[in-house]
């Protein structure tokens, strides 16, 4: 039994070495989504009159901010839809290289949060809706009892139906072999899973910092110490 405990520690040891691998695997995941949708904010994505119009947020994206009709209707859409973007834009650049990793993830989680909250939380979990309540995560919930799950496996059976009406229609009017070239049709849930995903990503990188080796945290904390 000491044998084997000996050989564990040295092993927990070695694979030490590399614990750094799972924070760099995860900022390489966040740090595209976040660069992209921070600069899809942000004017410098279009054309500008003004040097410092170059810094401001998209005037679309402003507007889907404040508009409480078809938008998000959150109050100072100016001020939120700036402070967004670039926190997702520059953050996402300081993710990709581990350079104040635990510090941009505060506000990226926030981003997350409002996201969830304030745009995707209506349409329950998924990103998209699956088709088979067999395989559908939400079969695991409903053994547990949890509200929802059930209605989310009907949902399930009624997104299936559509799917296959969507594809009799394609197959018999369409181009089925253009169309489903690139991957074949499914319904956009547009729940909170990614965000929620991408929260927990950041969550643990706040914990955890940028990765032993593989951040530029890293060795800047070496040179100072």
């Amino acid at each position: 039994m000491n044998t084997l405990l000996t050989l564990y520690k040295t092993f927990l040891q070695k694979i030490a070495l590399l614990d750094g691998i799972p924070a760099l695997l995860f900022r390489l995941i966040l740090a595209p989504v976040m660069i992209i949708a921070g600069y899809n904010k942000l004017n410098i994505s279009g054309d500008v009159n003004g040097f410092f119009e170059f810094f401001l947020a998209a005037p679309d994206v402003v507007a889907w901010f404040g508009n409480p009709d078809w938008g998000l209707g959150l109050p100072f859409p100016d001020l939120l839809a700036f402070l967004a973007g670039w926190s997702e834009f520059l953050g996402g650049w300081l993710l990709l290289v581990g350079l104040l990793t635990r510090l941009v993830s505060i506000p990226l989680m926030f981003t997350m949060v409002v996201a969830a909250t304030s745009v995707h939380w209506h349409n329950g979990w998924f990103a998209i809706a699956p088709t088979d309540p067999d395989t559908s995560a939400a079969q695991v919930l409903d053994w547990l009892a949890v509200p929802g799950a059930k209605e989310s496996l009907e949902n399930s059976l009624a997104v299936k139906e559509r799917i296959e009406k969507i594809r009799g229609i394609v197959e018999e009017h369409g181009f089925p072999d253009y169309l489903y070239e690139k991957g074949k049709p499914s319904i956009l849930n547009n729940g909170i899973e990614f965000s929620a995903i991408y929260f927990a990503m950041l969550l643990s990188l706040f914990f955890t910092g940028g990765g032993r080796f593989v951040s530029v945290d890293y060795w800047l904390r070496r040179k100072i110490e």
